[in-house]
């Protein structure tokens, strides 16, 4: 079955799914979720929803606790009024749509990290930054837009990415993380997730927001020297696993 399958039966409003109503709620959260903080406009737009109508299943789906309204962090100096709101996937809506096993995962690391300290948690997260690199060099290694090729590779890993340009680069988010809660209690798992796009895209990247530390979105910015193809990020993925390797 798709990610995308798993997703849409793995529904927020578990009862009564054949009402319109209902259907349409599910909806309003999935955009979210995918999309990251949005405006009650913007949703409006994007699901053709009167102002109403939307306002209504943003209501109903805080006083559920799946989504939260937040202020948004203004990107520009030159707004005028009183920004939107926005409203972002709470830790309890995320969990809707979460395929691992959260509890399992963290308490099998605590007890490795106990038994053998933590070393061994960092060395794995090294091994799973290595299979990212890995995974991801069919969808890289060729490609014209480096940035938007991972931006592809990790939405069919389940993370819901996307790119936008932002000033001298371009931010990658990931509106989704399925292992949130375990990276939360082991922020090794973001870190070496962060150098694992730096050595495929051949440059620094800067990881600027996390899931895992309470943002609505995971945000890596991306500078242009990654995307125009320097010298560095021509270099064969095999070959910065085989480095990264050596270095353990």
């Amino acid at each position: 079955m798709a990610e995308g399958d798993e997703l849409r039966n793995n529904i927020v409003v578990k009862t009564d799914l054949q009402s319109p109503d209902l259907r349409t709620r599910d909806l309003v959260a999935r955009a979210i979720l995918e999309s990251g903080p949005s405006t009650a406009g913007a949703l409006a737009l994007r699901l053709k929803l009167t102002p109403a109508g939307i306002r209504r299943h943003l209501d109903s789906l805080i006083e559920d606790g799946i989504l939260e309204e937040r202020d948004p962090h203004s990107r520009s100096a030159r707004t005028r009024g009183r920004p939107s709101k926005v409203f972002v996937m709470s830790d309890r809506g995320r969990e809707q749509f979460e395929h691992s096993y959260d509890d399992l995962a963290v308490s099998a690391l605590k007890y490795i990290a106990a038994q053998g300290g933590e070393h061994l948690i960092t060395g794995f997260a090294k091994q799973r930054a290595d299979e990212i690199a890995r995974k991801s060099e069919q969808f890289i290694s060729d490609a014209k837009d480096k940035a938007k090729s991972l931006a592809k590779f990790l939405t069919n890993e389940g993370y819901a990415a996307s790119t936008h340009a932002q000033g001298i680069g371009v931010e990658l988010c990931q509106h989704h993380c399925p292992i949130a809660h375990v990276a939360a209690e082991f922020p090794q798992l973001c870190e070496e997730e962060t150098k694992a796009f730096a050595q495929v895209l051949g440059s620094h990247v800067q990881r600027l927001a996390t899931i895992a530390d309470g943002d609505g979105v995971c945000t890596t910015f991306i500078p242009k020297a990654a995307l125009a193809g320097s010298s560095n990020s021509s270099r064969s993925i095999r070959a910065v696993i085989k480095e990264r390797a050596k270095r353990k």
